[in-house]
């Protein structure tokens, strides 16, 4: 453990991490590469936190522009997250990581109740953490629960898997000749709004100097990697 960059991390995915080539919904085959990518990591003696988005089940957005209350809009997307959640960890289980589910809106016939004590307590066993239901308010993203559970948890780096290996200048979906950073300032990726993650997570990671990685959870043990100290994707800090 010792020779590790990051002991323990927050990985942050998107719910469509979970979703097949659908787009959309929760694919057993996916879930399970994930938790793959998850067992490697683990195995190499890194204590592990996961925040799962809601994306492939539900979007607040859609719900607003439905006429949807904001808040009721939101709270259906924290229930969608702890649906994820408890898909991560069976697949997790699946592959032999022994798992806990804590979310923020207390489910207690389905999970534990976040606390904090008791979250690292689970990690220094062994067990992979993951937390449900967003920071239990409307109005905050999945990327601002996983910067505040990081440094609740005290985290070493916060790491936001994605599809794509970094920050650019401009979307490289669109533009080939985007341009990758391999570090960004905390400041510049705010007043930029390259979309690294909002505004909110950002500015609480900035102000108690937890590091963000950006990568792509897909690139070949791109985590583990990084956790061993290897340079890989965005390092905002």
């Amino acid at each position: 453990m010792s020779d590790l960059k990051y002991n323990r991390i927050l990985l942050k995915l998107s719910g469509e991490s979970l979703a097949g080539p659908q787009g959309f919904g929760i694919d057993a085959a996916r879930a399970k590469e994930v938790a793959t990518v998850i067992k490697s990591v683990h195995e190499l003696g890194v204590q592990i936190a996961v925040v799962i988005g809601a994306g492939n089940l539900w979007r607040g957005t859609i719900g607003m522009e439905m006429g949807m209350d904001r808040t009721t809009a939101d709270h259906m997307g924290m229930i969608a997250t702890v649906m994820n959640s408890l898909a991560l960890r069976d697949a997790l289980e699946q592959v032999g990581l022994p798992t806990r589910v804590q979310t923020a809106i207390e489910i207690r016939p389905i999970a534990e109740p976040y606390i904090r004590l008791r979250a690292i307590r689970h990690m220094e066993k062994g067990r992979v953490v993951i937390f449900g239901g967003g920071t239990g308010n409307p109005y905050f993203t999945t990327d601002s629960a996983g910067a505040l559970r990081g440094m609740e948890i005290n985290a070493d780096v916060l790491i936001k898997a994605t599809k794509v290996n970094g920050v650019y200048d401009s979307d490289p979906m669109k533009n080939p000749d985007a341009v990758r950073y391999d570090q960004l300032p905390f400041l510049e990726a705010l007043n930029s709004r390259l979309k690294v993650m909002d505004s909110t997570a950002i500015s609480l990671c900035m102000d108690n100097n937890l590091p963000i990685v950006v990568l792509n959870l897909w690139e070949k043990n791109s985590v583990a990697r990084l956790v061993q100290g290897e340079a890989v994707g965005t390092i905002v800090s």
